[in-house]
């Protein structure tokens, strides 16, 4: 019984012992810097901002481009515009001289017309 309660009482304190928590040395103080490295927190802080900042970047020349094309595709179509209107006012003036050119025609036709029926109305 003895030699069971000596180890039973072996087998507590070991497992005591195992329970505890040794407290590791402090490290050796770290060289002095002049400024101290950012927490990986403060660095991801960092790098998060950098990133929007570039995006906003980006997103702002990408909307002078669109402007810019806006800009461009306007004036061509401006330029577009007024040549349609010019070709319009050319083929309206070709009508209105063919237009004066086919009545001089029949006024002249008319006029032969009406000569030849004086003529024979004359015989």
């Amino acid at each position: 019984m003895k030699k069971s309660l000596l180890l039973a009482s072996l087998i507590v304190v070991t497992l005591a012992a195992c329970g505890k928590k040794e407290e590791a040395p402090a490290p050796a103080p770290a060289p002095a810097t002049t400024a101290p490295a950012p927490a990986p927190a403060e660095a991801a802080k960092e790098a998060a901002g950098a990133a929007v900042d570039a995006a906003k970047e980006s997103a702002a020349k990408a909307g002078e481009a669109v402007k810019e094309g806006a800009t461009a595709a306007a004036d061509a179509t401006k330029e577009m515009a007024k040549d349609a209107v010019e070709a319009t006012k050319d083929a309206a003036g070709a009508t209105v001289d063919a237009a004066k050119e086919a009545a001089d025609k029949a006024a002249a036709a008319a006029k032969e017309a009406a000569d030849k029926a004086a003529e024979a109305a004359k015989k």
